[in-house]
């Protein structure tokens, strides 16, 4: 299940961004002290090594939602859990907005690579863990944890960000609906071999006796995977709708559905903005602004008739 706010303690914001942290990370964190309190000579190490596990997942989802930002999407809320981090984004729909939003979140453990290597190394050269173990165990730790977190993510299993890279990748080639149909199913299929492996190699015993946290982050990706076909679907069934193509939003530049799908603000009912001009035909008041159904942002409708007619004029370049 993906958290939510229920649940969840606001800790901070920063760049516009409310930051969340379940009440479940305490929890395992509590039981992850417990289970290598013999790792350091003192609790206060394993706190630390925490804490920097936090701040790393942390830096990864700023770099999602800063991404997402760029594109012009939309990205204030970020919830930590103990299964790692969610950055609540909503890009454009448009591959290449997709793709740099998913990819700034490992390309923030890349570029903290060589930053913690480098750390180790001076560390160890100016004779800092000389006889210090404690330090030296956690600085080797912070490294493996970012090492280990960009590996994993970047596994092309949805909806990890390998997943989704690859997702938005095919994106270009099959469009938005076949590209995510493809990228579940691959997931789903390689979540099935990486099972039937682990029952075969191990049994049931040992995977819940030894791999059980393993298992409870294969049966959360089964469950995204098959939320990601169920919004395939829908997603095929939207794009067969008629369109209007002499309008285009001006932030995705998608042609809007053809049809009652806008409820007036005055009255509640549904009606079509474009065929009468952003006027509700049951109470007769104009609608200031049409949101976009495919990336929620609204606009005046003589920006959207503007945005078609620069579309028009030459080719529309989708960042």
């Amino acid at each position: 299940m993906t958290p939510s706010h229920s649940g969840s303690i606001r800790l901070f914001r920063a760049a516009g961004i409310q930051v969340f942290l379940h009440w479940s990370w305490f929890v395992v964190a509590v039981i992850q002290l417990t289970y290598r309190r013999n790792y350091y000579s003192s609790l206060a190490w394993n706190i630390a090594e925490y804490v920097a596990l936090f701040v790393i997942v942390l830096l990864h989802e700023f770099g999602h939602s800063l991404a997402c930002r760029q594109t012009g999407g939309r990205a204030n809320e970020i919830v930590l859990w103990p299964l790692g981090g969610i950055a609540f984004v909503s890009p454009p729909p448009r591959a290449g907005a997709v793709l740099w939003s998913i990819a700034a979140g490992p390309l923030v453990n890349v570029v903290l690579f060589p930053l913690l290597m480098a750390l180790t190394w001076l560390a160890g050269d100016l004779g800092w863990t000389d006889g210090n173990r404690d330090l030296a165990r956690f600085l080797y730790m912070i490294f493996l944890i970012n090492e280990v977190l960009l590996i994993f993510n970047l596994l092309p299993i949805y909806p990890l960000d390998g997943g989704q890279i690859l997702q938005s990748l095919l994106w270009f080639k099959l469009g938005r609906a076949r590209s995510l149909y493809v990228a579940s199913v691959l997931g789903l299929a390689t979540l099935a071999a990486a099972g039937i492996w682990g029952l075969l190699r191990f049994g049931i015993e040992g995977l819940l006796g030894n791999f059980l946290w393993t298992c409870l982050i294969g049966l959360f990706m089964a469950q995204r995977c098959a939320t990601g076909l169920k919004e395939a679907k829908a997603l095929r069934q939207l794009e067969r709708m008629p369109r209007h193509r002499d309008f285009s939003c001006p932030s995705c530049h998608q042609a809007p559905l053809g049809g009652p799908y806008w409820q007036c603000a005055n009255c509640q009912n549904r009606f079509d903005p474009f065929s009468t001009n952003a006027v509700c035909p049951h109470c007769g008041a104009r609608q200031p602004v049409t949101p976009c159904p495919l990336c929620g942002m609204a606009h005046p409708l003589e920006q959207w008739a503007r945005s078609r007619r620069r579309g028009e004029d030459g080719p529309v370049i989708n960042v």
